[in-house]
């Protein structure tokens, strides 16, 4: 029996890119904000022994990174007049007397434990106070209520197998919607608006705020104000009485309560880079608090035992010596490609919009620029650019700005008109308008016309929506 066998032979060509630990750790470094990277070098010196802050490092960088706990809460203190006497005391009774360290105490409240506080000076039962308490878990972060009475009725039964009726539950619904602060417990923005007006006390422009929240209220988001007016038989300055004070209501009741203290200290910017400039001249500074690192002397290749002692030297420990070596070389080889592409990064920023920092950082001096522009100058790929000005941010002596503002699209080949001045006489035009009757994306085109900027009407509208103004009607005011 014969069979048919044949070979062939292909060739494909593949283009792949690998990227090594040490890049894939420098994108990685690079993308940290200042205080992540500072974070990452004390858990880094805490975990690598090979690794230590420099002898000559200056002795105020050194302290930021080796003082004690205690030196760290004594520094949170203006002068040594204001550290409380039990922080200042001297314990020297003995050398073994116990001292036992006071602790910090977490004050700060959620929506759920500001409420229950509230609820415990009602008169409730056991049942209704389980099932206001179900209530307030089921209110997101704005004091909403994502739930419905039916289905939280339901699911009280079947977790705890108290049958629960809607009724019952509406009643409780309405002690929650009675605690502080007003508009706890809506379903939507229009709910939680009538909650709190109806906690106000009662007066015209209470009541004609209420008419207008109840049955107007899609007119009201839109400001159709003509036609409320219209439909009410209301005078103009009763009518704008009513919509001011419907605009000074809370439309997130919660957002007062407790916060989670770490998200506030997400909200913290830190800048990256100091830029200061005399008029002519501009000087640009790297800030940060990241200290100078070096190996540390026991794990020194020259530390290593000779040729002649490596017997009875433990592999194991020699093995574990040089991995930690390695890795700290390349930690503190990572933190100066940070630091350098970072600065050469700035430097070419800067260099680009200097007319911007001299000139009193005027937004309308800004240039175009795009991200190959910067990386022409800096020889860096486009994604390592990216990276470096990914959340950075530069202060100066009139602000702190963040580097993707620099970052502004050449016009069109077509376009003769720089898109940073169309914006800014754009912005112009919009403050100054009669807010009574705004100026429309048409009469905004004639108006740039005059001035000297032939743009199109749609094109109004991209540089509109790019500055978050909204459309003539929603800025429209009685």
């Amino acid at each position: 029996m014969a069979t048919d066998e044949s070979l062939s032979l292909s060739i494909q060509q593949k283009l792949r890119q690998r990227l090594s630990p040490l890049q894939v750790r420098f994108g990685q470094m690079l993308e940290m904000s200042a205080p992540e990277v500072e974070d990452e070098v004390r858990r880094v010196l805490d975990d690598n022994p090979a690794l230590e802050v420099s002898e000559n490092q200056d002795d105020v960088a050194k302290d930021d990174f080796k003082e004690s706990p205690e030196d760290m809460q004594l520094a949170d203190y203006r002068s040594d007049e204001d550290v409380p006497y039990y922080r200042s005391n001297i314990r020297n009774a003995s050398s073994d007397e116990p001292y036992y360290e006071p602790l910090a105490v977490d004050t700060s409240a959620t929506v759920m434990d500001s409420l229950s506080v509230q609820l415990a000076e009602h008169d409730l039962t056991e049942r209704q106070n389980m099932m206001a308490k179900y209530v307030i878990g089921n209110l997101d972060d704005n004091g909403y209520l994502t739930r419905d009475v039916n289905s939280m009725a339901y699911d009280i039964e079947s977790h705890t197998g108290m049958r629960v009726s809607p009724g019952e539950l509406k009643s409780v619904l309405d002690i929650v919607r009675s605690l502080d602060p007003p508009g706890i417990g809506a379903v939507d923005l229009r709910e939680c608006l009538l909650l709190q007006l109806k906690r106000l006390p009662e007066s015209d422009d209470v009541k004609l705020a209420v008419e207008i929240v109840t049955h107007y209220f899609d007119l009201f988001a839109l400001k159709h104000y003509s036609r409320i007016s219209a439909s009410l038989g209301v005078t103009d300055g009763h009518l704008r009485n009513a919509v001011n004070l419907i605009r000074t209501l809370n439309p997130k009741p919660a957002s007062i309560l407790g916060t989670d203290p770490a998200d506030d200290k997400k909200q913290h910017i830190i800048p990256d880079f100091y830029v200061e400039t005399d008029g002519e001249n501009v000087v640009l500074s790297l800030l940060n608090n990241i200290p100078e690192l070096q190996i540390e002397a026991t794990f020194r290749p020259e530390a290593e035992p000779e040729s002649s002692e490596i017997a009875g030297f433990d592999n194991d420990a020699s093995l574990f010596i040089r991995q930690k070596r390695s890795e700290a070389e390349e930690f503190i080889q990572v933190l100066k490609m940070r630091q350098n592409t970072l600065f050469r990064t700035m430097s070419a920023i800067v260099r680009l919009q200097r007319d911007f920092f001299v000139g009193g950082e005027d937004e309308s001096l800004l240039r175009p620029m795009i991200l190959k522009d910067i990386a022409a100058i800096t020889h860096d790929d486009l994604s390592v650019v990216s990276r470096a000005t990914s959340g950075k941010y530069v202060s100066t002596q009139n602000g702190i700005y963040p580097l993707k503002m620099f970052f502004k699209e050449r016009p069109k080949d077509e376009d003769t008109v720089p898109t940073r001045e169309a914006m800014s006489a754009l912005k112009e035009l919009v403050d100054g308008e009669d807010k009574s009757h705004p100026l429309s994306d048409e009469a905004i085109m004639d108006e740039l016309s005059k001035r000297g900027f032939p743009i199109a009407r749609r094109t109004v509208a991209k540089y509109r929506e790019k500055m978050g103004i909204p459309v003539a009607r929603l800025r429209r005011e009685i």
